[in-house]
């Protein structure tokens, strides 16, 4: 896995989707791998059952023969579904509707956020750009001594993960980062979004789709401007900086998106 970090009203179809998106996802099930297609197919087919967590799905074959695809594929879109809570696989059991607990620990959102779905993961970005924008602005007021060490820390810990290119240490220092704005901003509340909504963003990855594409040395310097601006006692420069970073890593999302989309 590689480095994570964090207009015009659109017509909208006969089932009052967007029409440009419906668009964009029809375009994207004709290049996006297939075991992505097929885990929403999965999705889809829990749906139309109404089947409840302890269920049990047809087998791995019969999902292959019933979505016209092969078991290695169908068995590739499990292992998406059972790391986002939604299936689990049992072995010398079968495949069953898991109760919403993911194999990574997302919480109460789980049940509403499919990784494969790609309108979730923009609007997962506009509620991560809401929430931290502020706890970047409360950080700003209220970060103890010891929690602008832990961020400082934090910053530092990308900027040698990059120069390295280690992944683990560049992730590691990421997560520590936008944690560490949470917790020096006091609200229990909003630690716990931040948390949550990181946790939900990091299924996309299961997926192998990614942020920070060529960005990574600029979301370097993004996270210090952020630092700054906290250790200042500047609220809205904070958030201002907050919301740059957040904006240009969605930026590498679409860029990424539209690279499987059209090739």
């Amino acid at each position: 896995m590689r480095r994570k970090v964090d207009g015009v009203p659109l017509a909208s179809d006969h089932t009052g989707a967007p029409a440009s998106r419906t668009a964009q996802r029809e375009a994207a099930d004709a290049y996006r791998p297939r075991y992505e297609v097929v885990a929403g197919q999965i999705l889809e087919l829990i749906r139309e059952l109404a089947m409840r967590p302890g269920d049990r799905l047809p087998t791995e074959k019969d999902l292959a023969l019933r979505l016209g695809t092969s078991r290695s594929v169908v068995r590739d879109a499990v292992k998406i579904l059972s790391a986002s809570g939604r299936v689990s696989a049992q072995k010398g059991r079968g495949l069953y509707v898991a109760n919403g607990e993911p194999a990574m620990g997302a919480g109460r959102w789980v049940g509403s956020f499919e990784p494969t779905n790609l309108d979730h993961i923009f609007m997962l970005f506009e509620f991560r750009r809401i929430q931290e924008m502020h706890a970047s602005r409360l950080a700003a007021r209220r970060a103890s001594p010891s929690e602008l060490r832990d961020i400082e820390s934090a910053v530092q810990a990308c900027r040698q993960g990059h120069a390295d290119g280690d992944d683990a240490q560049f992730n590691h220092g990421d997560e520590a980062f936008h944690l560490g704005i949470a917790a020096a901003s006091h609200n229990v509340f909003l630690v716990s979004a931040v948390r949550e909504a990181r946790s939900l963003q990091r299924q996309a990855s299961v997926i192998g789709l990614h942020g920070l594409g060529g960005h990574a040395a600029a979301a370097v310097e993004e996270h210090a401007a952020i630092y700054r601006a906290i250790r200042d006692g500047e609220p809205e420069a904070a958030a201002e900086a907050t919301s740059v970073h957040l904006d240009n890593t969605l930026e590498d999302y679409r860029r990424e998106i539209q690279r499987r989309v059209f090739g």
